[in-house]
């Protein structure tokens, strides 16, 4: 299985591609989509979308999973990045991919076993589950690495409850 991730932002937008095969992971390929920061919004959004459907028309992901914005007193800011989740969705969907959505929180504790845990941890944990040399810089693809992980650990756990279901 495939699977994309994606840490959603109008500015930056991390991006990271994963193989998971019988229990084995592997790391294909990660980055960070950088908007010139004079564009306004709108613009931003277009080519957030059009370098997005470029990775996933590319790497033909069997699913793309996509950090949820976490709303906290900011909620312009939480706005601006459900239109960049917005747009990941719009690119695996019209790419025939299915979307999957993880709340930040849900990431961290899949990955690192606590809610709360920091960026540095995060990283550290997406290095060793993908047997890196280097934590995956920027943070931003290594949230989004995060994410794809968050997904496998999901399917995995789905797939065991229902071997359990069927076995009752």
């Amino acid at each position: 299985m495939r699977i994309m991730g994606v840490d959603p932002g109008t500015v930056i937008m991390g991006w990271g591609v994963i193989d998971s095969n019988d229990g084995e992971l592997s790391l294909v390929d990660y980055g960070a989509l950088k908007c010139p920061s004079r564009l306004a919004t709108a613009e931003r959004l277009g080519f957030l979308y059009i370098k997005l459907y470029e990775i996933v028309t590319k790497y033909r992901p069997d699913a793309v999973a996509i950090e949820q914005p976490f709303v906290s007193e900011n909620v312009k800011s939480a706005l601006a990045i459900g239109k960049a989740q917005a747009v990941a969705i719009l690119a695996a969907v019209n790419n025939s991919v299915s979307t999957f959505e993880y709340t930040p929180a849900k990431i961290k504790r899949q990955i690192a076993n606590y809610g709360t845990s920091s960026k540095e941890q995060i990283q550290e944990m997406v290095r060793l589950e993908l047997h890196m040399k280097e934590p995956p810089e920027p943070a931003d693809a290594a949230d989004a690495l995060a994410v794809a992980l968050c997904h496998v650990q999901e399917v995995h756990l789905s797939n065991l409850l229902s071997e359990r279901t069927r076995g009752s």
